[in-house]
């Protein structure tokens, strides 16, 4: 009876080290990912459950939220901007995104083809994407400014009339993709790095067979950069959904007016509301029409939007999968 005790001991003694055994490899991993959940938490998790409150209630940052159940969500689709401000980011996201990563990938495979100063090119492309976007803008309106900006005066010598860029509704969006492309050097050398991985042997092997440089740039160069290039499209929608500063800065320095000072300035979407973005009514709504609780709603309709395009886009390349790369 004593030696069964003895062994059903053991046994329970060996389970119990087995547990703490088994439990040790999940507290060193939580131990680690534990400030990034937190973060997690307070910045991401708390901020979008009280988003989702919020959009239910009118708030007015100086009153209490008083709950107006759906009615913010009803006045979506009675807003009558919303939708071209919806538009107006679609056609900048439509254009931009390919635009930017054309132009970065040529411009980087141009630089890495470079067999002599590369690096001075390299830097000298780069440039732009070091200037604050603020400065940036002023500087590329002045310079598109119809009758005394540079472009326009020399286009005048070549006997051409010039669009009026930033003051012609037609022509205010493709200003901005063009400034867009300006400041690709950020792009650029991520493709720098990513075609400089690209192994050599694979166009050795695709020049024995026989093949041409598109060949090559369709068959080896574009499926090694592929993770790459998802990434700049996945980064460039969600900077298109948030796209702000450069569009603002433009309207007003376009329309000889100062935003900031007593608040939201009106040259919001100038000219006639063709460079008024999602982001910059959501903002007018919240801190020019101090209506939060429907900024909530604007806010949460952009991150389903851009979490679902994201999920989408993820799934359909599967590039940062083990099996794909």
């Amino acid at each position: 009876m004593a030696t069964v005790t003895l062994t059903e001991g053991r046994k329970t003694s060996a389970l119990r080290r087995g547990a703490r055994g088994s439990r040790r490899p999940r507290l060193v991993v939580l131990t680690f990912i534990g400030p990034a959940l937190l973060g997690l938490i307070v910045f991401l998790g708390y901020p979008l459950v009280a988003a989702v409150y919020f959009s239910f209630t009118r708030f007015t940052l100086i009153n209490p939220p008083e709950w107006v159940g759906l009615a913010n969500w009803r006045y979506l689709f009675q807003d009558p901007l919303v939708g071209i401000a919806a538009r107006n980011t679609l056609w900048l996201t439509a254009a931009m995104v390919p635009a930017r990563i054309v132009g970065a990938l040529l411009t980087a495979m141009l630089l890495n083809a470079m067999k002599r100063s590369r690096s001075a090119y390299r830097t000298l492309f780069y440039l732009p994407a070091l200037a604050p976007p603020v400065t940036a803008t002023i500087a590329f309106v002045l310079l598109l400014k119809p009758q005394t900006g540079p472009l326009d005066t020399m286009l005048r010598w070549l006997g051409i009339d010039g669009p009026r860029w930033f003051n012609d509704p037609a022509w205010a969006k493709p200003a901005l993709v063009l400034l867009s492309l300006w400041a690709v050097g950020d792009l650029m050398i991520i493709f720098v790095a990513a075609l400089l991985d690209v192994p050599v042997d694979l166009y050795e092997a695709a020049s024995l067979d026989g093949a041409n440089a598109w060949q090559k740039f369709r068959y080896v160069t574009l499926p090694t950069i592929r993770p790459v290039l998802v990434f700049a499209t996945i980064t460039g929608i969600i900077g298109c959904a948030q796209y702000f500063t450069q569009a603002a800065v433009a309207a007003s320095v376009a329309s000889n007016q100062v935003t900031g000072g007593g608040g939201v300035s009106g040259t919001f979407g100038y000219p006639q509301n063709s460079m008024l973005t999602y982001p910059m009514w959501l903002y007018t709504e919240g801190f020019r029409y101090n209506l939060f609780g429907y900024a909530n709603v604007l806010a949460l309709l952009l991150f389903a939007v851009s979490m679902s395009i994201t999920v989408i886009l993820i799934r359909r390349f599967k590039a940062f999968t083990r099996g794909e790369s």
